[in-house]
Formats: structure tokens, C-alpha cells, sequence
């Protein structure tokens, strides 16, 4: 059994007497390619990863929910039909999740149960998501109604932008509840159309934590979606996504430096999507290396959300044996980076990265080799 999912059992026969009836496990995720075009209705090829958050419960009689959380050492009690609001608390995203399934009609029968998670806080691989997503999985699992994978990552969206505070787009909500695996989850954010891409053998993904944080609701991450917004405004779109290449090339001159750095991104950032996605099908990972670099620097230069110790991991990863290419993951400003990696290098290429981030920037690199998993789960 996994280490998470065994703390949480033992965790909950401590509390309850008795052994869980219900197991249910939401992973956290790794985006390969496709920043922050998700909230401009572009695309996005995230993959769900072995790190997830696990909560095993029991179902209760009533509509109360009772969550202790072995990462915050913590228990919140409340009704799922009437949440409060505790503002900037883990326990919000619990709440928020059922404050929406609630409005949206589902019957929530109350659960009570132990939570924790091995996806790291704050470091851009969702955990909050992937909280989300847990916790609609419990209610679905108490409830006994079906798993709808879109309509639960709406409403994990829905929890985040109008209770927790952040203007979320739909990915990481979408590749927690539909991820399948072994494979990376190509994501139309406007239709909501997915495909599953087969991940190569011959290779691994490896998550760079440069054990540095930025905390979503205060970060520069809300000016960005306001500075793309406005850019829309200007070019008579709904989104970023409906400017083509030659379209921004005519009306670029007429626009101010910074919305035209911002769409330039997403501009580009939408092909490079498609174009991995094409590479990914085609085995050509020397390509694919080659986009995931291009797509680091467009979030340097002209998205400017990447930071010292991001750009410093991905210039370690480049230098190390066995690397293919890597670009800061997430929404930046701190957080992971992300490398394609072959698999026979992977010792030597951890090893590398630790010592020469450690020299760059003198902080301690947490590397994850992460294999490409499914989505939320009931376990049993």
C-alpha cells in the first residue's frame, strides 16, 4: 500500500476503532506544456502524478462532514449543505468543494475520516486540486452517485475561483478527475475536449522543486489574467486563444509592450502544445526536448513568471547527462520545474541537478521521478 494511503488507514482505525470502509486517492499533477493558457482557453498537456492526496472515511447519518488532516494536524467540523467561509485555511477547499456540489443539487451525505497528502504545498503540482477532487470523490463515494469526471472538475474550479479566491482555469481540476495512466492528458479548455497521449517507455518526467513557494491569491497570477483579459479586449477576442500567429503579427505594432509580450506567449505557447503533442505520438523526443525549452524562455521573457531559482533548476537539468529538455511548471514565481529525462540517466541526472543547484543558488533541490497516473479513484 502506498505510504500516504497507509497513514491515513492507520491514522483512521486509531480515531474510529475500525477499519475504513472507503479509501478514495486524488493525484496532484505535472503540466508538460501549455502555461497559463488554460484561463485564455487554449491547450494543455498536463499528466496526473504519482503524488495525490488520500482520504480514508466512513459515511455518517447525517449531513455533517468531520476531516482530521494528518498534514495540518487539524479536524474541521461542518455541516455539507451550509459551510462557513474560514478564509485562507486548508479546510476551504473541503468546504468550497461542498458549498458548490451542494448548489449544484447533488445529495451530500455527511462523511467523517482522515486526510493527508505527499503532493508538496505550494510547489505548482496542485495539491489544492487535487484536495478538491478527493473530496468530491468522497462525497460521490458516500452519496453512491456516479464519478462525472468533467462536471466534478467544474466544480472544483467553481470552489476555487468563488470561495477559495483564485482565478483558476480548468487543467489541473480536469487532468485529477480524468487523468489516465500511462498517459499525458491533451485538454481543449474551452470545449473541454480531452485525448489521452501515450507516454514513451524510454522516458521519464522528472519534477525539479526548488524549494521555493509563492502563494497563489497573492501573487502576480491575477494581474496576469487581468493583463490577458485586457489584451483580448483590445483585439476584439473573447480569449487569447481565437488570435492567430499572422493576425498578432498585423496588430502587434498597435499595441503596448507588455499585452503584446503577454500574447505573444499564449500565441505560442498554444502551437507548442500541438506541436508536442505531435512529437509525443511520433517518438521524437529530441523535438519535444527542444519545445519544452522554447516554452521556458517565452515564460521568462515574455510572461515573465519564472524566478531566479526557476531559471537556475532548469539550467542545472540542461547541463545534467540524460536531459532533453526543461521548463518551469505551474503557475511560477517560484515552485518546480519540469524535465524530460531518459530513463537509464535518471541516477545520474538527480544527482547532477541536486549539486548543481546546490551550487547555483545554494538551496537543496527536491527531485520527483514521477510516472503518469489515473485520476481520482475509489480504492475501496
Amino acid at each position: 500500500m502506498n505510504q500516504t494511503a497507509a497513514a491515513v488507514t492507520s491514522a483512521f482505525v486509531d480515531i474510529y476503532k475500525s477499519q475504513p470502509p472507503i479509501l478514495v486517492r486524488a493525484p496532484g499533477r505535472v503540466n508538460l506544456i501549455g502555461e497559463h493558457t488554460d484561463y485564455n482557453d487554449g491547450f494543455v498537456l498536463p499528466m496526473a502524478i504519482n503524488r495525490a492526496v488520500w482520504i480514508a472515511l466512513r459515511p455518517r447519518s447525517d449531513a455533517q462532514v468531520k476531516l482530521h488532516s494528518l498534514d495540518f494536524k487539524e479536524t474541521v467540523s461542518f455541516a455539507a449543505d451550509r459551510p462557513q467561509r474560514t478564509r485562507k485555511s486548508w479546510a476551504d477547499y473541503i468546504k468550497g468543494t461542498a458549498w458548490v456540489l451542494a448548489q449544484q443539487g447533488y445529495p451530500l451525505q455527511g462523511w467523517e475520516g482522515v486526510m493527508a497528502g505527499d503532493v508538496p504545498i505550494g510547489a505548482g503540482l496542485s495539491s489544492s486540486a487535487a484536495t478538491e477532487m478527493a473530496t468530491a470523490r468522497a462525497f460521490a463515494s458516500v452519496g453512491g452517485w456516479d464519478w462525472e469526471p468533467v462536471q466534478m472538475a467544474k466544480a472544483g474550479r467553481q470552489a476555487e475561483k468563488e470561495w477559495v479566491g483564485i482565478q483558476s482555469g480548468i487543467m489541473d481540476q480536469m487532468v485529477s478527475a480524468a487523468a489516465r495512466g500511462g498517459h499525458a492528458l491533451w485538454l481543449d479548455c474551452r470545449s473541454l475536449q480531452v485525448e489521452h497521449i501515450p507516454m514513451p517507455s524510454q522516458v521519464l518526467v522528472a519534477v525539479l522543486d526548488t524549494s521555493t513557494r509563492r502563494i497563489l491569491v497573492d501573487s502576480a497570477y491575477d494581474q496576469r489574467v487581468n493583463e490577458c483579459q485586457a489584451a483580448a479586449r483590445f483585439l476584439g477576442v473573447s480569449a487569447l486563444r481565437d488570435v492567430d500567429e499572422t493576425t498578432f503579427a498585423q496588430r502587434m505594432g498597435d499595441m503596448d509592450a507588455l499585452p503584446a509580450r503577454r500574447t505573444r506567449h499564449v500565441i505560442t505557447e498554444n502551437r507548442r502544445v500541438m506541436q508536442a503533442v505531435d512529437a509525443l505520438r511520433n517518438n521524437r523526443l529530441e523535438e519535444l526536448g527542444e519545445i519544452l525549452n522554447a516554452s521556458h524562455a517565452s515564460l521568462r521573457d515574455d510572461f515573465e513568471v519564472s524566478s531566479p531559482a526557476l531559471n537556475q533548476i532548469v539550467e542545472s537539468a540542461l547541463q545534467a547527462p540524460g536531459c532533453l529538455g526543461a521548463r518551469m511548471t505551474g503557475a511560477g514565481f517560484g515552485g518546480c520545474a519540469v524535465a524530460l529525462i531518459r530513463k537509464e540517466a535518471t541516477s545520474e541526472f538527480t544527482a547532477r541537478v541536486s549539486e548543481a543547484y546546490q551550487q547555483k543558488s545554494g538551496l537543496t533541490a527536491k527531485v520527483y521521478i514521477c510516472s503518469a497516473e489515473t485520476g481520482a479513484s475509489q480504492l475501496s
